[in-house]
């Protein structure tokens, strides 16, 4: 999972996904292109994509021709609760 959220582009598909949740390839290649200003193919984003969903953060759900490729929240959930937050202590000079 880490491997996955190591790259910018990855990061950035995550972004997308946010922002709207079920897009097809076509329309992610589009919005990282137009918003984004990323010029990758639609074949590196494919890939990109095969590293997200093995990661399991990305899933996907095919409709006849169109796979929709849906955010999933829940392993970052292990990095949540891997390293508790705890109250701030007193500041040392």
């Amino acid at each position: 999972m880490f491997k996955a959220l190591a790259d910018p582009t990855r990061r950035t598909i995550l972004d997308e996904l946010t922002r709207q949740n079920g897009q097809t390839l076509f329309e992610i290649c589009g919005r990282l292109t137009t918003t984004h200003g990323l010029g990758s193919s639609r074949q590196a984003i494919s890939q990109h994509l095969d590293v997200l969903e093995a990661a399991g953060l990305v899933e996907t759900r095919r409709e006849g021709r169109y796979k929709f490729h849906y955010i999933n929240t829940s392993p970052l959930q292990y990095i949540v609760e891997r390293w508790p937050h705890r109250p701030a202590g007193p500041k040392r000079p």
